[in-house]
Order: C-alpha cells, then structure tokens, then sequence
C-alpha cells in the first residue's frame, strides 16, 4: 500500500512521536508499505510522522549513495523506537531534501557518527554506531520523530530566502509526483 505524504505545515510533522509496543498491530506489513512509499516517491528515507502516523518508527535505504559513500550500499533497515544516543565527528554539510518538503534541497550540517539504540522489527533491542550518509540520513529521520523537518536546522538567512517556497507548500501550490496530505486540506 502506497501512503499519501504529509506535507511540510501539517501539525503531525511539530509533534513528539510516541513509542510503540510489541503488540502494535501489523508492524511488518506497516513496514513494507512505507518502503513501498518511500521508493515510490523516490526517497532514501521515510518516517511514520510523514504517513500521518505519530510513532516512533523509520525506515532507510541509503543505496542510492553507493557509488559516492560506500557504506550506503545494502543500507536497507527499519528503526522502531529509535533512541539517539551521541553524535560524534565534526558537523559535515550535505545537500537535503524531503519528501515532505518537495522541490527545497538545502546545505544541512550534520555529525558524521551517530550512536543510536533502537528496535528491530520483531523487537529485539539493537545498539549500534552509524557512519557517514547512514548517520545522516538516520539523523534526518530521527529529526521527524521529534517534530523537526531539516529546514528547521537551516540559518535564519537560509530559512528567509525559502520562505516563498515554503509558503506555497502551506497553500498547496507546489508540484510533486506522489499524493500528499497538506495541513489546510489541500
């Protein structure tokens, strides 16, 4: 199943997502549809607070990045309630975007290791360090979780030369190729 994306000034995208339990029903099948999205919509990344669905569970395929960052080849996993930990490293800066942000890519400074603790899929605790695109592109997920997009780590400068931009996703007024949630009901 192929979720709509929530769009950036949607209220679930402000919000703290909540931890889940053994018992959440359909865990797997929730997974594969949201790899199932997130190829669809041609991302590397999808968080549930982007399918409308306040948990704290992400999914990531950093394959795309195989040729520039080796350690993004077979990259594919789910996170459920995910923890970070510590970030190390110096604050590298890479081109993001977002599907719930679609037409905006902007420079985003990141620490290159990330020491996350977290879940697998059939709830076996996991406590593992994340190198280079893996850590940041569980680190721009991570962010959902907590009620972040990445245009809200951008500089007061950056953040005013997107505003246009951003004010026509609030209004609906922006092209994409998959479906989407926008926060008016658009």
């Amino acid at each position: 199943m192929i979720y709509p994306i929530v769009a950036y000034g949607h209220p679930i995208l402000k919000k703290k997502a909540a931890e889940i339990s053994p018992d959440y029903p359909e865990l797997k099948q929730l997974v594969e549809d949201m790899f199932e999205t997130m190829y669809h919509s041609e991302g590397v990344g999808l968080a549930a607070p982007q399918i409308n669905l306040s948990i704290r569970l992400f999914v990531v395929d950093a394959n795309d990045f195989k040729e520039k960052y080796p350690e993004g080849e077979g990259f594919k996993r789910a996170f459920v309630n995910p923890q970070i930990i510590e970030e190390d490293g110096e604050n590298w800066f890479f081109n993001e975007g977002c599907l719930s942000v679609p037409g905006i890519h902007e420079d985003v400074a990141r620490r290159k290791r990330v020491h996350l603790k977290y879940q697998d899929v059939d709830f076996n605790e996991q406590d593992e360090w994340f190198d280079g695109i893996c850590a940041r592109v569980i680190q721009h997920e991570y962010d959902h979780l907590e009620g972040k997009v990445f245009t809200d780590r951008l500089s007061s400068i950056n953040k005013l030369l997107i505003k246009k931009k951003l004010n026509e996703i609030l209004s609906g007024k922006v092209e994409h190729s998959y479906k989407m949630i926008f926060g008016k009901g658009k």
